[in-house]
């Protein structure tokens, strides 16, 4: 395999094929994929355990320790953004994926034992910087074992493999539990064998990525040869920043993820507030509008699956970043619930193909010697951004109530119309604009790319 080919027919795919997850018939791809799976189901796990070790060793402040411990999970891609990435870049990545996956396990099951929250506290540090390597790291080898033709639907599925494994997660943590009660008292409980199976996911998927055939690139057999200095190493890093600022269809991903991330994640710690002041539709109503944006998510990320060789990637992309504001932008100007929620699944079906379609423009425009710091740099912007909006939600929501109140009385009256005006509502109008303007952004980048074309 060539520094940047992709795989053909010997790897049991044929590009041309116009099979929906025809990708699947790449046994290559097909074994990346069963390890996301399987540690993405496992990692799910271990989330829901670490917060109740938190919950359980924090004492008189459990809310405290189980903040410090999600900081912690959180930070360390900030700081490991260009480092991370110049890593992945450099040294030979399945190696890396195995270690990264080794030291996970490991990590894991050291928890049990931990009785104090500064150790919890290095133990989620550790498990995140892992993390902060082996997500780049999985990112640039794809290329390298699908068709450029496959790249949607390659994409698609990683998203599916991502968060479509939390529900069963969730439903296997529960499981644990009741399977603790059945065997009676026990030393070891629904945390500990959370923990262990969390472990073992890791250790499976780590078995299954050392039977890729993944050769290291021709910078990796370079590095081999020569040391890394502050200079050289600096040198890579500027290397890898020039190219995010002077690629317009880079930027463009960048801008329209992230930015559109702050808008649209106010809609986790809000989407409660707004069900209760707004819709006031129950206890129910909060999980309603997370499962309807689910299935708008799945729809949008199948129909693009489906259609992909009849779709401009670039137009969709920015189409998608509008679609997504434009429904949230509708779903929280009604104050009916069955009309918020069709705003909700319309913004659903648009974030997947941005998610999808963001990452198939990278996959298709980074030279492979440069895809660990640009997926670094993805995924840093995107966490900074989406932890930005779900701290500033709350706040924000607060200021537009005073705002309201002061102007309008928290409501607007217009002959027999009246709307209500509670702060979460403009804090969501400003979520939605944001995600409208991320979208102009990334037009603006794409049509620079088009015109130096």
């Amino acid at each position: 395999m060539s520094d940047n080919s992709a795989p053909n027919s010997a790897d049991g795919i044929n590009p041309e094929s116009p099979a929906r997850f025809t990708v699947l018939r790449s046994r290559s791809f097909l074994k990346l994929w069963i390890a996301q799976i399987v540690s993405a189901f496992g990692d799910w796990i271990g989330f829901l355990a670490i917060i109740e070790v938190a919950r359980r060793i924090g004492g008189d402040q459990p809310g405290s320790a189980i903040a410090l411990v999600m900081l912690a999970r959180v930070l360390p891609g900030f700081f490991l953004a260009s480092v991370g990435g110049l890593i992945v870049d450099r040294l030979n990545r399945k190696r890396l994926l195995i270690t990264c996956d080794i030291i996970r396990a490991g990590t894991l099951l050291t928890i049990p034992f931990i009785e104090r929250v500064w150790g919890l506290v290095l133990a989620s540090l550790v498990l995140e910087l892992a993390t902060s390597l082996w997500s780049p790291c999985k990112e640039a080898i794809v290329p390298n074992l699908v068709p450029k033709e496959q790249l949607t639907a390659a994409n698609s599925l990683s998203l599916v493999a991502a968060y479509g494994t939390f529900p069963l997660a969730a439903g296997a943590f529960i499981g644990l539990a009741k399977l603790v009660e059945w065997f009676g008292q026990s030393a070891v409980g629904q945390v500990e064998w959370a923990l262990v199976l969390d472990a073992a996911t890791f250790l499976i998927a780590a078995a299954l990525i050392a039977t890729l055939p993944i050769k290291p690139h021709r910078k990796q057999r370079i590095a081999k040869k020569t040391k890394l200095g502050l200079a050289e190493g600096f040198q890579e890093l500027r290397e890898g920043w020039n190219f995010i600022a002077l690629s317009p269809r880079v930027r463009a991903v960048l801008v329209g993820l992230s930015t559109g991330m702050i808008g649209g994640g106010m809609l986790i710690p809000l989407g409660a507030v707004f069900n209760d002041v707004v819709l006031k539709a129950g206890n129910a109503g909060f999980g309603t509008i997370l499962v309807t944006l689910g299935f708008g998510v799945a729809l949008g990320v199948s129909a693009l699956s489906v259609a992909q060789r009849r779709l401009n990637k670039e137009r969709t992309f920015v189409t998608s970043v509008f679609g997504a504001g434009f429904g949230l932008l509708f779903a929280v100007s009604c104050s009916d619930t069955f009309l918020a929620l069709a705003g909700v699944f319309v913004m659903g079906i648009f974030a997947g193909s941005v998610y999808v379609l963001g990452f198939t423009l990278l996959h298709e425009e980074v030279a492979e010697e440069l895809r660990g710091r640009v997926f670094s740099a993805l995924y840093t912007a995107v966490r900074f951004c989406l932890l930005l909006s779900i701290t500033a939600g709350g706040f924000l929501s607060d200021g537009f109530n005073w705002l309201f109140g002061v102007l309008f009385e928290n409501k607007i009256v217009v002959g027999r119309f009246t709307m209500e005006l509670p702060g979460v509502r403009g804090a969501l109008w400003l979520a939605s604009l944001l995600i409208i303007g991320a979208g102009g952004l990334s037009l603006l980048s794409l049509r620079k790319s088009q015109e130096k074309k």
